[in-house]
């Protein structure tokens, strides 16, 4: 046999499809090639380097815009996955001449009685029955005591047909793999059809790989061992119903799919046909080996193990996360109070602790220049938080955000990193998100700096512009306001003389995930009450353009007047955007405060 299993002894294509769990990237699903002989694993993607991710992908876009990404991995370092699932497979039952006799005289079958069927004997196994080689097979106690085995090749269907012609139907085939029909006899016979019996969780074992039809040899061999112990062995030249045959048969009345898994049926020497019958016990591995596919294996596990199916069932779910895929479905975020954030240390850890909150359509990145300008990493430790939904940090469709709960989660980060006594700096509606950590918790909060607070409450035409605001982003996406916002949120010597800071704002905006930010407009859109802002007890700086439609200074004077012992800068030509607008200007008040408040 070639290392890479193809019939003609030609290893150079990378054709032997495994699915598996890649442990560098959070166990994300990937697709690679498994090399049978030395069982290392060479990772594929599509011809573009975007990492495949399941077989229906390969399917779609064919042997030649695939290649080969990144070193091999061992094949016992992973999870492998069935090669494809998420459909019921669409199986055949008697299918080979002599288990037709076996099966019609064991007792089991309440089909047609016959010893070779006139039509295929169709049925379906749940799609929840699927698992990987190598994967234990749960026994079911108290539901069959008849597990039994059937070694089969599994079609793999390449292209949508109806009503296929059978001397067309290899055209729509696009490859084998290879499977293991379990059943539970008893139920398959009591309940007069085959379903209940077949599809047991577990009962699909299916694997460990999937390879095209021109890969392989016109005729396959399956062979199946338990124990050791050889049980079956044929080939499809001696099928009842050949392939096409069974392709023309399924798709005369119902369209066939890329992906559908065929089940050819299985040749004589299963358990009942045994003399006496033996059915299958925990500890019992049963291997089924296929031509070109190598070999699936499985082990009856014992009845006190868990049934894997429920815990997978259990933990899958189709509510949507946005904002995952920037992260690579997870990677360098951070899981704080079961919420996974992006979040960012950096600093002096023994130095005096900043936090960093960022406004709406902007992330923590904001902070960059002035951190930079101030050098603000060679003083203090730095905590760099992005919201919910914004930057890099993922929302789910289940989470509403609101002002309140983005506090909660500086709140949930402050005592993850055991901060106390901390500087904030805010922007826009982050200054809320400020205010409202500092008045419920002030033990965190000795400083305040706020870059542009919006007024509290927002007013109700601003509440009626953000929820509107964010029903276009989530039509039309960030693209649809991002003019608008750049218009009003900066200065007119911006918009003349600072293509970099407008450019900053628009990659900002441009760069935020249109839900997560629709989910930021809302939650400015619910600060309809009035926070008690004189209540705040540590020392102020507020920050403002003197062109800031948002937080005019006006504004900012009357916070200054509520809040004792506040001072506020403004800075001249300087719209929303203080940051991208005047670093400088930022970082001198900034300073200034800081020197004052540490002495």
């Amino acid at each position: 046999m070639a290392p890479d299993c193809h019939a003609n002894g030609v290893s150079t294509d990378f054709t032997n499809y495994v699915a598996y769990l890649d442990p560098k990237a959070l166990n994300q699903p990937r697709i690679g090639h498994l090399n049978l002989e030395t069982h290392s694993i060479q990772p594929l993607c599509f011809s573009s380097s975007t990492p495949l991710t399941d077989l229906y992908q390969v399917i779609e876009i064919g042997e030649s815009n695939i290649k080969p990404s990144g070193e091999p991995v061992q094949l016992s370092l992973v999870q492998l996955l069935p090669p494809i699932s998420g459909r019921d497979v669409l199986a055949v039952g008697k299918n080979y001449f002599e288990h037709a006799i076996e099966f019609n005289s064991s007792g089991y079958d309440s089909s047609d009685k016959t010893d070779q069927p006139t039509h295929p004997v169709i049925f379906t196994k749940r799609a929840t029955s699927i698992i990987a080689h190598g994967e234990p097979i749960y026994p079911h106690p108290g539901f069959t005591d008849t597990i039994d085995y059937e070694g089969e090749i599994g079609v793999i269907i390449g292209k949508s047909g109806f009503k296929i012609d059978e001397a067309d139907a290899m055209e729509y085939v696009w490859g084998y793999t290879i499977i293991n029909d379990m059943t539970a006899r008893e139920r398959q016979r009591d309940h007069k059809q085959f379903y209940i019996g077949k599809s047991p969780d577990t009962f699909c074992p299916m694997g460990p790989i999937a390879v095209p039809r021109l890969q392989l040899s016109k005729t396959l061999r399956v062979q199946t061992q338990v124990n050791g112990e050889k049980r079956q062995d044929s080939t499809t030249d001696d099928l009842i119903f050949s392939v096409p045959f069974l392709v023309k048969t399924l798709s005369a009345a119902q369209t066939l799919q890329p992906g559908d898994v065929i089940a050819t049926g299985t040749p004589a020497g299963v358990g009942f046909g045994q003399k006496p019958p033996v059915f299958l016990k925990p500890g019992d591995v049963i291997e089924v080996s296929v031509t070109g596919l190598g070999t699936l294996k499985n082990t009856i596990a014992e009845p006190s193990a868990k049934n894997q199916t429920v815990y997978r069932v259990q933990n899958s779910s189709h509510i949507p996360i946005s904002n995952l895929n920037k992260s690579c479905g997870g990677v360098g975020l951070t899981t704080i109070n079961s919420k996974q954030l992006y979040y960012r240390k950096s600093g002096v850890a023994s130095g005096n602790p900043i936090i960093f909150i960022h406004g709406l359509g902007s992330s923590s990145e904001t902070y960059t220049p002035l951190i930079a300008f101030l050098g603000l990493e060679n003083t203090h430790s730095l905590h760099l938080l992005d919201l919910e939904g914004h930057g890099l940090s993922p929302t789910s469709a289940a989470s509403t955000t609101s002002i309140s709960s983005y506090a909660s989660d500086f709140l949930d980060l402050a005592q993850y990193a055991k901060i106390t006594g901390a500087t904030l700096i805010a922007h826009s509606m982050g200054c809320l998100v400020a205010l409202t950590l500092a008045l419920k918790n002030p033990e965190i909060v000795s400083n305040l700096i706020l870059l542009g607070p919006p007024p509290t409450p927002l007013p109700e035409a601003a509440q009626t512009g953000s929820i509107a605001r964010a029903a276009t982003v989530r039509s039309s996406g960030m693209a649809a306001v991002v003019d608008a916002v750049v218009t009003a949120g900066t200065s007119a010597k911006s918009k003349t003389g600072n293509p970099i800071g407008i450019a900053a704002v628009r990659m900002s905006l441009l760069g935020q995930d249109p839900e997560g930010y629709a989910k930021g407009c809302t939650a400015l859109a619910g600060a309809t009450e009035a926070l008690p802002v004189a209540q705040i007890k540590a020392s102020t700086l507020i920050v403002t353009g003197d062109e800031d439609k948002v937080s005019p200074p006006h504004l900012c004077e009357k916070y200054s007047t509520e809040i004792h012992g506040s001072m506020v800068h403004v800075l001249p030509e300087v719209g929303h955007w203080h940051i991208f607008e005047d670093v400088k200007g930022v970082s001198a008040a900034v300073a200034s405060f800081l020197k004052d408040v540490f002495l």
